[in-house]
């Protein structure tokens, strides 16, 4: 007898495309496949990444959230919108500054729920010292570790979106 909790994996990946589609196809998230984030991995697929498996480690430990703000959340929390990799000093700091100018393009360009915020912020905890308040933050700081990690060391996104 098969455990109707249980969710297939082509299950999980064609719910999570029918939820970010809409997202990924406006012009302004667009705009983060321009930059490169981590080895030969965009900003967008970096995203797309994160957004991937903080929606897996949801669903699979049955961790119940909102899951649209984890979505929104996890898919902008590095719109900081410049190459950080460029020899300036205002991007010498990224590590500890990218996560509060993500925040503040992102409630430019979207309306933003107080946990999209609180994830898009504190997305770099423990960097950034800023405690997450939600269990949604907790899971995309965890998910875009487990993505940066996989980034560098192999030089590929760590999930691709077709």
């Amino acid at each position: 007898m098969q455990n109707s909790n249980i969710i297939s994996t082509d299950n999980l990946r064609e719910d999570f495309t029918l939820k970010i589609t809409p997202i990924i196809k406006n012009e302004k998230v667009k705009r983060m496949d321009k930059y490169i984030q981590h080895g030969n991995t965009s900003t967008l697929e970096h995203c797309i990444a994160v957004s991937y498996i903080s929606y897996c480690i949801a669903r699979k430990f049955h961790i119940r959230c909102d899951y649209n703000s984890l979505l929104r959340g996890s898919l902008l929390h590095d719109y900081f919108l410049y190459d950080w990799h460029d020899k300036d000093a205002a991007h010498k700091w990224h590590g500890f500054h990218h996560a509060a100018v993500a925040l503040k393009n992102a409630s430019k360009d979207f309306e933003l729920t107080d946990i999209e915020m609180d994830i898009i912020a504190k997305h770099m905890f423990p960097l950034n010292i800023k405690l997450p308040r939600y269990k949604e933050s907790y899971i995309v700081s965890l998910a875009d570790k487990i993505c940066s990690s996989y980034e560098v060391i192999c030089k590929r996104a760590c999930y691709r979106f077709e």
